[in-house]
């Protein structure tokens, strides 16, 4: 997927997602303030989005549903939206990535039957998707062990990505779960 950055940190018992707010088409940029970060399930949740919008918007509908579904289990609720959008005829088309985060875990998913948790080194874990996802993942990778605030490290992490990334811009939208 591309056309935008996601980025997560966990770190200090803070979890931080933040994206970029522009939305591209072909090689126009349409948009350059758009919100992919955003809360769920009364705020107890964040997720993020990379792919066409109308079908994360679909998805975080279904991840809502699953919320309600499965109170405070937001790996259960991950695990039967992904089954979901792999088997459902209608589900299997939709072309988007997600990071989603509680206070205790953040998963990635996708339309391939992922539901993958960051790998947790000591001084924290991070995460990443969209065209620009690698370019922030390496930037948090580096400043993790450096630097105390998963919020510095999403923000200038999305900062070094927008310098590289044609699809990513430095309009950022930031979520943060306290512990």
């Amino acid at each position: 997927m591309h056309a935008t950055t996601i980025l997560m940190v966990r770190k200090g018992g803070r979890t931080v997602i933040g994206g970029d707010g522009q939305v591209s088409l072909g090689q126009t940029i349409v948009k350059g303030n758009a919100r992919k970060v955003r809360r769920l399930a009364k705020g107890a949740v964040i997720g993020g989005f990379a792919g066409a919008t109308a079908d994360a918007f679909t998805l975080f509908e279904r991840l809502e549903a699953k919320l309600e579904q499965y109170p405070g289990q937001l790996t259960r609720a991950c695990v039967e939206l992904t089954k979901d959008w792999r088997t459902d005829r209608y589900l299997r088309r939709l072309e988007a990535m997600m990071l989603v985060a509680d206070k205790e875990v953040g998963l990635l998913l996708s339309g391939a039957g992922d539901v993958l948790e960051p790998e947790a080194g000591p001084n924290g874990a991070v995460m990443a998707i969209g065209s620009g996802g690698n370019y922030a993942l390496a930037a948090a990778r580096a400043l993790v062990d450096v630097e105390p605030d998963a919020e510095a490290i999403v923000r200038r992490s999305l900062a070094i990505a927008a310098e590289i990334c044609v699809y990513t811009n430095g309009n950022v939208v930031v979520e943060t779960l306290e512990p």
